[in-house]
Order: C-alpha cells, then structure tokens, then sequence
C-alpha cells in the first residue's frame, strides 16, 4: 500500500506517520546468487544448497546487506514523494540484522517516520524501514534511512 506525499514540504509534521507494507517478495536462490556475485561474498550458508542443509539454518539464507538492500526496493512501493526535481538517499542510522532470512521465505517492509526537518533547498526525512518475514515474530532486519527530496 503506497502512500502518496503531494510535495516535499507536505512532509513537515509527518512525524509518526507509518506507511505501507509492500508486496510480499520471495528471496529467492538466484537473486541470493547474484548478489553473492556482485559483492564476491560466496560464503557456503548462502550459496551452498547441499551443504546449507546441515547447516545452522536448515538451507540456504540471504545476506545480511541483500536483506538491508531491499529496502531500496521496497520503499518507491510504500511511499510517493510527488513534485520533486530529485530525491537523494542521504544514508543510514541503526541498522539491526534481527533474523535470517531462509531462501524461498516471503519478505515484506513497512516504514514510520521517525524525523522530519528543512534543509538547504529541500526537506530530509528519517524513515524507520522494517522488513519483515512471513510467519516469523521477529523481522528480518530494521533500518533507519535518511533521505532527501528537493522541489
């Protein structure tokens, strides 16, 4: 469910406002692979199927930053910053990797605005991203993203 912010400076006061949840999305092995290719982190509890098996988990899981990265995916679906001439990913806060994501599980994410403030030419908010796990209590990871958008 995506929420629509008509200009950035509709921001201002949003404080506590929650949005979302996305779509479920399945983390699959190939996207588990590709990552492992693209950062060269081929560690045998995310690329290994057969041997995963025995492993702590059961199977295969996602990378911890795999995990982190949907965030970039999943917050266009939750959240519309209309009349921007730019939108900047400015950073990140707390992050906690709270639970493993197993290959073939369902993930989701949903957000609250923790901070708005005014800053030069544009507005920067603080967005509490947490991307949860179907049929787990604990989510798979939290973040704290910062982000700017310009008029």
């Amino acid at each position: 469910m995506q929420t629509i912010i008509e200009k950035p400076s509709d921001l201002m006061g949003k404080e506590g406002l929650k949005v979302g949840p996305s779509e479920w999305m399945i983390m699959s092995q190939e996207r588990v692979n590709t990552f492992a290719d693209a950062t060269g982190d081929h560690q045998w509890i995310h690329v290994d199927v057969e041997r995963a098996k025995s492993g702590p988990f059961g199977c295969t899981i996602a990378h911890g930053y795999l995990t982190l990265s949907l965030a970039a995916k999943m917050m266009p679906e939750i959240l519309e910053i209309k009349g921007l001439s730019m939108g900047i990913n400015y950073g990140t806060d707390k992050v906690r990797f709270l639970n493993p994501v197993k290959v073939g599980a369902k993930v989701r994410g949903h957000g609250e605005f923790l901070d708005i403030k005014e800053v030069t030419g544009g507005y920067q908010s603080t967005l509490r991203v947490t991307i949860e796990i179907e049929g787990e209590d604990k989510p798979a990871c939290v973040v704290d993203t910062i982000s700017r958008y310009y008029p």
